[in-house]
């Protein structure tokens, strides 16, 4: 048996009380909820900027990306007044390792302005744009593309999708577009309602590829609201695999990654949220947890935040699409698997039960010992 001097068992029960009480505040925490007021904003896009320690967050009727912070302050981040006049600004992705924003600008084709889709980049210090590239139309397409949401890799390079083409471009560091990957796969379950009429753009919740997440694996994960697939993306070639789902996330308008890349969350505002899972990278992923989603607040974005917690936003983009609307509060919710909250609750009863049991060893321990020294000094 092995035998513990008193300094040691006294030296190890505190680990095990510390690990018990840094468990316990994650179960015990509420979600955190921030609600927050900026007039006409009808956010589409989050995103959580790390290294300034808030949200961003692009606008529908206004050319701006807006900062809010974890308590709910809200301020103009960057206002880019000299993009065409209705423009929105959608995705947002946030390149940490060159301090840019990157924004998805889309302007839907009408009657007066043809339709201009584009990915800004801005210093994130300095707040001043870096450049505008033009996203290129394809010969293929029979009807206007509607640039929606973008993410970067370890180079800088951004990915962004074209909901009502179903193809993905690609723009580099230093501002090159091109269209990068459009898979025979993005097409081959599309109903025969949306090839017609994949040209809604104001509809962009019910088209094709929509939310994009990139892997540092050196891939992307790409969701098609119409059809609830989940496509895995080659960054260096652009080929494209399905990945096998234990059930189809048809609606997603959305998905982001926990930092491990084995956990993804997506959301939709007509539906719920999903959080995913995958021990293959991503070959094959299991839907673990759903989620009930206040689906009047329009739900259309999701981001992972400070440790690893899962954001939605609340952003009633169907009442700002109208264009008859004005409103000023918005949300964002943090949102808790309660699957992953059981898991959690089984290692905290584990952790308590060992110490428990060590304690007892203990207390054995100690009571050997006394009965060795009172015999020696018999």
């Amino acid at each position: 048996m092995l035998f513990l001097s008193p300094k040691q068992s006294l030296f190890l029960i505190p680990i095990f009380v510390i690990a018990i009480i840094q468990t316990v505040p994650i179960l015990a925490r509420n979600a955190h909820v921030i609600n927050f007021r900026s007039p006409n904003l009808y956010p589409e896009s989050l995103a959580w900027d790390s290294q300034a320690q808030h949200f961003l967050l692009g606008s529908l009727r206004q050319r701006l990306i807006a900062a809010v912070s974890d308590a709910g302050v809200v301020e103009t981040f960057i206002s880019d007044t000299d993009l065409p006049d209705g423009a929105s600004i959608l995705g947002i992705a946030v390149d940490i390792y060159r301090y840019r924003i990157l924004a998805v600008v889309h302007h839907h084709h009408n009657n007066n302005l043809p339709p201009f889709n584009a990915l800004a980049a801005y210093d994130s210090r300095t707040r001043q744009r870096i450049f505008l590239s033009s996203l290129p139309a394809s010969s293929e397409d029979t009807s206007p593309a509607a640039a929606n949401d973008v993410a970067v890799d370890y180079d800088g390079n951004a990915f962004v999708t074209n909901s009502a083409g179903n193809y993905i471009w690609k723009v580099t560091a230093d501002g090159e577009a091109s269209i990068f990957s459009r898979s025979r796969l993005f097409t081959a379950n599309l109903p025969a309602t949306e090839n017609n009429n994949s040209s809604s753009s104001n509809n962009l919740h019910l088209l094709g590829l929509n939310g994009i997440a990139y892997v540092s694996k050196g891939y992307l994960l790409v969701v098609q609201s119409c059809t609830g697939k989940l496509f895995k993306v080659d960054t260096f070639d652009g080929t494209a695999r399905t990945v096998i789902l234990s059930e189809d996330i048809v609606g997603a308008d959305d998905i982001a990654l926990r930092r491990d890349g084995q956990v993804a969350a997506a959301v939709s505002p007509v539906n719920k949220m999903w959080f995913l899972k995958s021990e293959d990278s991503w070959a094959e992923g299991v839907v673990f947890d759903r989620l009930e989603l206040d689906l009047w607040r329009f739900p259309t974005a999701v981001t992972v935040g400070e440790y690893g917690r899962v954001y939605v936003l609340y952003g009633h983009l169907d009442e700002g699409r109208a264009g008859d609307s004005v409103r000023e509060g918005f949300g964002i919710a943090e949102m808790q698997s309660k699957r992953e909250g059981q898991d959690d609750s089984t290692w905290l009863f584990v952790l308590v039960g060992m110490g428990f049991a060590y304690f007892l060893f203990w207390r054995f321990q100690m009571g050997q010992l006394v009965k060795t020294m009172d015999h020696k000094i018999k």
